[in-house]
């Protein structure tokens, strides 16, 4: 018996759509990640971006457990000298929402340049409103 590798042009995307209201951080990214990469389907390719659309709404609302609000640090670096900038999460989750779970699904991503294209699947939104009515997304409970 052979095994079936998957083809770019064979595989077909679906939309899904994650309401990240009251939902931990690190739960939902590692949820979000398997779909992007594609594990769950049964022709899983590793060199093939064979996953989904994720469509993430209510980004705001995420939570997180213990004391991270204020241990976990982000750090950002411009490339001057003395450009470096350091943000807790509650910083950053006040400011920008997106970000913090962008970068925890990123770094639950492979990191080349396969990693990089199933990242732009990832769309994530701040309050309930979106623009992908079109897409007709399907809705999962996590």
């Amino acid at each position: 018996m052979k095994t079936y590798n998957a083809k770019q042009n064979e595989v077909k995307s679906r939309w899904y759509s994650i309401d990240a209201k009251g939902q931990v951080l690190g739960r939902l990214a590692a949820r979000i990640a398997r779909i992007l990469t594609g594990k769950g389907k049964t022709f899983y390719t590793p060199h093939v971006e064979s996953g989904d659309y994720v469509l993430v709404t209510n980004s705001s609302e995420i939570r997180v457990t213990g004391k991270k609000l204020q241990d976990k640090v982000y750090d950002h670096y411009t490339g001057y000298p003395g450009g470096r900038h350091v943000y807790t999460l509650e910083e950053l989750l006040a400011r920008r929402p997106e970000e913090v779970l962008r970068r925890a699904v990123k770094g639950m991503l492979p990191k080349n340049r396969l990693g990089a294209r199933m990242l732009t699947h990832l769309l994530i939104y701040r309050g309930s409103e979106h623009k992908q009515q079109a897409q007709k997304p399907e809705v999962l409970s996590v």
